[in-house]
């Protein structure tokens, strides 16, 4: 693993996550993006009414790149996809 603290310990945490994108002023329009395609139909029909993605799919996307679904995400993973998804896009211009 690239420096850093490993999955699941301190810097694993939405809301390291969520600080390192607020602090990323050029990634804010990506991740509304990604906050837009993720978001289950009729999101604000069902509690929390808020626009994640669903249980499930978060569950298994955490599995898939940690190992477990009982991890959280690394801020600097959460940063990487999304400079990542940035990149794509401008690939699809």
């Amino acid at each position: 693993m690239r420096g850093g603290a490993a999955p699941g310990r301190a810097e694993g945490s939405w809301a390291a996550a969520a600080a390192a994108v607020a602090a990323r002023p050029r990634l804010w329009l990506t991740a509304v993006g990604q906050v837009a395609r993720l978001a289950p139909t009729g999101w604000w029909r069902r509690r929390p009414h808020l626009p994640v993605p669903g249980r499930d799919y978060l569950a298994f996307r955490l599995e898939t790149m940690y190992g477990g679904r009982d991890r959280r995400p690394v801020a600097r993973d959460v940063v990487g996809y999304l400079r990542w998804c940035r990149s794509y896009r401008r690939l699809l211009r």
